[in-house]
């Protein structure tokens, strides 16, 4: 079981302003989207935004979130027979056909790469059973995320009534998927080999995500277009340390406008180095002492940031509420969770800064039992 152990209050999370302006550093491009967003993928900060916050369809940019429950779902590599009715749906396909086997993880290269309508529809029905059901799943997931203008009725992203989002929601949810390391692995493919069919061979597929090989330092992260949505783009760039997420929605110059806003605002945000607390101790039963000092792996983080600074930062530590003998030095005891005005930037390893031997119990002490009794006691007293 994990306890969190805060170390300082967390901050009320702020709500971000919208405005392409800017008072310092580089300008900003003018962009034909309809809406747009650019955050930092550390922090989550918005460093641009036009129309951010307006709702709109975002066409196969949905199947961020189908891939990512998917990949959340378990059983990756499992084969199993598609259900062929899901995949009898109009729209760009990974190519699948009725008796086809496939495997979870396929599916999600194929909706992310070739942006395949059967591939969301196959991986719905096989998680939740049937489209609305798993509609309902990436619902629950955005409300969990806080995604407030973000409503699904579709895994692949074709129109349905109420179907959409807004750039700024999209470029959230974008963040919590690259920080799935699969996903980040799979978007940032020009090309991938996976292996289906009715018997499975090897197919090759193609991203439409063009930017990867048009600017530096992209790495994802998925196309879309219908046209009631027009031309959408969610991508992610990395640049001198620096990360950014940029989302348009309805842009018919996608590609020239995420350059263009990506060299703006790399100018305009900047590296934090931020301080990592290392007087900690946890409690320690059954050893040689009561408490063992802790430390995180490393003394510092850097992030990307508009305008945070390191009192913006809190931190958590998560671990058991009391640890056992023995411990040795460097061995992981827990992370402590950075976070940025209450939303998570990065999880730490904290590791023992010594080693606790097992206690030789003397006659007539407390046995280990009644000491473990003891710890819970004082711990939930407190």
């Amino acid at each position: 079981m994990k306890w969190l152990v805060s170390i300082s209050a967390a901050a009320v999370l702020a709500a971000a302003a919208v405005c392409p302006c800017n008072t310092a550093g580089a300008e900003y491009p003018q962009v034909q989207a309809k809406a747009a967003a650019v955050i930092s993928a550390d922090t989550g900060e918005v460093v641009y935004a036009l129309n951010a916050s307006m709702k709109l369809p975002m066409a196969s940019t949905t199947k961020i979130m189908t891939t990512l429950l998917c990949l959340e779902s378990g059983g990756l590599y499992d084969e199993f027979t598609v259900d062929s009715g899901a995949i009898k749906v109009e729209g760009s396909s990974m190519g699948l056909q009725e008796g086809d086997t496939v495997t979870k993880y396929a599916l999600c290269c194929g909706m992310l790469l070739p942006s395949g309508n059967d591939a969301a529809n196959a991986a719905a029905v096989r998680i939740a059973g049937s489209i609305d059901a798993f509609a309902e799943m990436m619902n629950d997931r955005a409300r969990e995320m806080g995604l407030s203008r973000t409503y699904f009725v579709t895994p692949s992203g074709l129109e349905g009534e109420g179907h959409g989002s807004s750039a700024a929601d999209m470029a959230l949810l974008a963040r919590e998927a690259l920080r799935n390391d699969i996903f980040r692995s799979i978007c940032s493919q020009s090309s991938m080999k996976v292996e289906f069919g009715s018997p499975p061979y090897d197919r090759w597929l193609r991203n439409t995500n063009k930017l990867l090989g048009m600017y530096e330092g992209v790495y994802g992260v998925k196309t879309g277009f219908t046209d009631e949505a027009g031309r959408c783009l969610v991508s992610a760039c990395e640049r001198g340390g620096k990360d950014l997420i940029c989302v348009t929605l309805n842009d018919r110059n996608d590609w020239n406008d995420h350059m263009a806003l990506y060299d703006s605002c790399f100018e305009n945000v900047r590296l934090a180095e931020i301080g990592l607390p290392r007087d900690m101790t946890a409690d320690i039963v059954g050893g040689n002492a009561d408490r063992l000092r802790i430390v995180p792996e490393r003394e510092t983080v850097t992030v990307t940031t508009l305008a945070g600074n390191e009192e913006d930062f809190t931190f958590t530590v998560m671990r058991s509420p009391f640890l056992y003998a023995p411990v040795r030095e460097g061995e992981k005891v827990g992370s402590l969770s950075v976070r940025y005005l209450g939303r998570e930037v990065e999880s730490v390893d904290l590791l023992a800064a010594e080693t606790v031997d097992v206690h030789s119990e003397d006659r007539g002490s407390k046995s280990l039992f009644q000491k473990i009794m003891d710890k819970i006691g004082s711990f939930f007293s407190h």
